[in-house]
């Protein structure tokens, strides 16, 4: 067997330290989304600079061939539910903020679901194990759920959460 590859970074940190402006939208978003720490940020914004700059180097290509990567593109980002239409342009690409990227984590879909009453319950319950997507235990808060999976994130079957909800005390 060889030896484990060594995982690469899935983040840019920003390119100047000190900029406030920044400093205090990223504190925002941060308390929002309830991340733990700004490198889960960073991963959501260089995941959505990487489109851009695929959406950007579209419009060097020839007409026929961008509109056949445009809607492989535009597919794609529609299956993830960061795009709301798949009749979606360049232009709509370009517009996409990093909220439309933290929108569609787990850790956001279960809170908005009302499997947990806080952001950071609904983290907490992901991690120790009491969320699954279609029975499939999930212990990433970063899961980005598809539009697909978006119907079956529910309680892990022997969670005690889950138990709770079936037969409620009174």
């Amino acid at each position: 067997m060889g030896d484990p590859k060594k995982p690469r970074r899935k983040w840019e940190s920003p390119g100047h330290p000190w900029i406030k402006p920044r400093l205090q939208r990223e504190m925002e978003l941060l308390g929002k989304y309830g991340l733990r720490n700004k490198r889960e940020l960073w991963i959501a914004e260089t995941m959505l600079r990487r489109v851009k700059h695929l959406a950007r180097s579209l419009l060097a290509l020839p007409e026929e061939e961008r509109e056949k990567r445009l809607q492989s593109l535009v597919t794609r980002l529609y299956n993830l539910g960061i795009l709301q239409t798949l009749n979606a342009t360049v232009s709509d690409i370009l517009n996409l903020s990093v909220e439309a990227i933290l929108e569609r984590r787990l850790q956001t879909i279960v809170w908005k679901k009302g499997l947990a009453k806080t952001l950071h319950q609904a983290r907490q319950m992901i991690v120790h194990g009491h969320i699954a997507i279609r029975g499939r235990r999930v212990t990433s808060p970063s899961h980005i759920v598809s539009r697909e999976e978006e119907n079956y994130v529910s309680l892990y079957p022997t969670s005690p959460y889950a138990k709770a909800v079936a037969t409620p005390t009174s």
